[in-house]
């Protein structure tokens, strides 16, 4: 009997080791990534992915290109199937906008601007683009930051389960005054999540077929053939050091993969199908009238809410609204700022840097340089110093034409350079209603506190 078992034991071990022999590669060099901490379950994910994909709809332009959407669902379900951990129900939705960009929300939600089908040359390309967005959602990086968010605010709520009672998350999370719709903790990762998103997304391609050089391809075709409309991809999506030499790497853990598929007839077809859509709505558009631009019926409320981002808080007067656009949020009057024109208001964002070790001048005069290309209108008026929260702050002065037909503006545009980023703070009012908006501005101000 005991040598019966022995010699079962002897084979089970030897079939063991031919497996393993077996195995590819692949398998066992590659890159062994897993989440970060996270408060939320994955069927939390999928809803707080559904209340962020619901107001992003709402602010977007999506195509709506039946023939354009099926392919990106297509494509991106054959890269999802690949995708580690939870089985998310994976969507995929063009937005037209002639942007190079790209973003996925918690539980699977994804969209693509048509500018990044244009600016891929191959399928592998737009594929790669696709499966860093998967890698995210796999990872579970909105979550994750959502998470840490949730603790810096509420230390000691998680004692108390304060997630875990009734209703759902999203009720639960608003309730505590946490934003969870279209907003920058879903959007903006750190340089190590990026890259965490490279890694994975090349091992996704690697596994569905693709070539994995296409997600090195698509950064070469941004810097090399796209540099301008690339500013708003590397916004949202921090560039690491060294991101290319890190996918080779991975590349060469994986080995090499027996015909990789590269290019399609069907991605050339949908990639025709969007050049000859007509233009995009211009968004961001200032010192021309529109219909939805005007003068706000009430001058600024005394009574401030406090809006929580991720990185700073900030006061705005009560009786205005909060738009918030990808990872920049709008504080407006009501009929102060519309699709094509900001009259009125304060416009706030972190910005990741291309450059970790630009001091605050540097950041600040690239984006000042960002700002004037987008609107050639404006012109740099003067500078000087200040501190915000403490902290040492450059005050940018802008003028040009406001969208109030007659009227200029001068803008004023603040900047504070943090561990991670740029600040900025952006003020718009036209120069005959500056006097009627300058205590609200200085509240505002003096209400900022970084994180």
């Amino acid at each position: 009997m005991h040598q019966r078992q022995s010699s079962f034991a002897r084979q089970v071990l030897s079939l063991a080791l031919i497996l393993l022999l077996a195995a590819p590669a692949a398998l066992a060099d590659r890159t062994r990534l897993k989440p970060g901490f996270n408060l939320f379950s994955a069927q939390q994910d999928i809803e707080l992915g559904q209340a962020a994909a619901r107001d992003a709809e709402r602010q977007l332009p999506l195509l709506n290109v039946p023939e354009v959407d099926a392919y990106l669902n297509r494509l991106g379900r054959r890269l999802a199937q690949f995708a580690p951990g939870h089985n998310y129900p994976y969507q995929f939705k063009g937005v037209n906008q002639d942007e190079i960009n790209a973003f996925a929300l918690p539980g699977g939600f994804l969209y693509l601007n048509r500018g990044t089908i244009d600016a891929a040359n191959t399928e592998a390309e737009l594929a790669g683009v696709m499966a860093h967005e998967i890698a995210h959602v796999s990872l579970r990086h909105g979550t994750n930051q959502l998470s840490k968010a949730y603790i810096a605010q509420f230390p000691l709520a998680i004692l108390g389960g304060a997630l875990g009672g009734g209703g759902g998350v999203v009720e639960q999370l608003v309730g505590l005054g946490i934003q969870v719709g279209f907003t920058s903790v879903f959007l903006k990762f750190s340089r190590t999540a990026e890259t965490q998103a490279d890694v994975l997304g090349t091992q996704i391609l690697w596994d569905a077929g693709y070539d994995p050089q296409g997600l090195i391809g698509f950064f070469d075709t941004l810097q090399k053939r796209h540099p301008q409309r690339s500013i708003e991809f590397f916004s949202s999506h921090p560039n690491p050091e060294n991101r290319q030499e890190r996918i080779g790497e991975e590349i060469e853990r994986l080995g090499p993969l027996q015909n990789p598929r590269r290019d399609s007839e069907d991605f050339h077809a949908i990639q025709e199908i969007v050049r000859q859509l007509p233009p995009p709505p211009k968004r961001g558009q200032r010192g021309s009238q529109t219909p939805q631009v005007g003068r706000p019926a009430e001058a600024p409320s005394r009574r401030f809410h406090n809006y929580r981002h991720r990185d700073f808080v900030i006061g705005f007067p009560d009786n205005w609204e909060v738009h918030e656009a990808g990872t920049r949020v709008l504080f407006a009057p009501p009929g102060g700022a519309g699709e094509q024109a900001i009259a009125y208001g304060v416009l706030v964002d972190v910005l990741d840097l291309d450059d970790p070790r630009a001091s605050l001048e540097e950041a600040t005069e690239h984006l000042v340089r960002q700002i004037l290309q987008a609107d050639p209108n404006l012109r740099e008026v003067g500078h000087q110093r200040g501190r915000i929260d403490g902290r040492r702050a450059l005050i940018t002065q802008l003028r040009g034409p406001s969208p109030i037909q007659g009227d200029q503006e001068t803008d004023y545009l603040f900047t504070v350079r943090l561990r991670e980023g740029l600040f900025f703070a952006l003020f718009i009012v036209p120069e005959s209603d500056s006097g009627q908006y300058q205590a609200a501005f200085q509240q505002m101000l003096n209400s900022i506190r970084f994180r």
